[in-house]
């Protein structure tokens, strides 16, 4: 799934809360995008891929630690560094510049996460400036969405879902208003380990 996608389907849904006919698959599919757009503010990430490598510019947190957005592989990534603050990203690091993290991509054990973090080694420092003094060109997010943010996400599209049997009804999108994983505590639970500190994106 390329990023910004839905990470279920209405079909999804439908199966979970037992919906046999497809006259309501406007609310399911609303209720799935509301629910996916949900995570992704309580977790401050998105879990899918995306299609291509881009750049985007991010400040040093310190002159050895830079955090980034989620990358999923190394194919592709390119790091260049603004060494004196005039907006030009004139050098190009090597990856023996700098340590990837988490290492090898496992946390508590667990294989199959991104790196967000990027550690400068032996000489080398981030330069840090009022200015965005890194730019890293990376194919971001993650290469497979994990199984519980794809049930946490379930979670809360069947309770929006339900929204619809309320006097008022809902309609769309818009209407579910907002949405916030964290009165859930069922998927709260599920989403805990991937709840990410806010970075520094220019």
């Amino acid at each position: 799934m390329a990023l910004g996608d839905d990470y279920i389907t209405a079909a999804d849904l439908r199966t979970r809360l037992g919906v046999t006919v497809g006259t309501e698959d406007d609310i399911l599919e609303a209720a799935a995008t509301a629910a996916s757009r949900a995570v992704e503010t309580h977790c401050r990430r998105q879990f899918n891929l995306a299609d291509t490598a881009t750049p985007r510019r991010y400040r040093p947190d310190t002159g050895t630690l830079l955090t980034v957005d989620d990358i999923a592989t190394t194919t592709g990534l390119l790091v260049e560094v603004d060494n004196d603050g005039d907006g030009e990203f004139e050098t190009t690091w090597s990856a023996a510049d700098y340590e990837l993290e988490p290492l090898d991509g496992v946390v508590d054990g667990v294989e199959g996460w991104p790196f967000w973090t990027l550690r400068a080694v032996g000489s080398r420092r981030w330069p840090c400036s009022d200015r965005a003094t890194v730019r890293v060109t990376a194919q971001w997010g993650w290469q497979a969405v994990p199984a519980p943010v794809v049930e946490a996400t379930k979670i809360v599209a069947s309770e929006l879902y339900k929204l619809k049997d309320a006097p008022l009804g809902v309609a769309g999108f818009g209407d579910f208003g907002v949405v916030r994983v964290r009165e859930n505590p069922m998927a709260a639970t599920k989403l805990a380990p991937y709840v990410r500190d806010a970075i520094l994106v220019a």
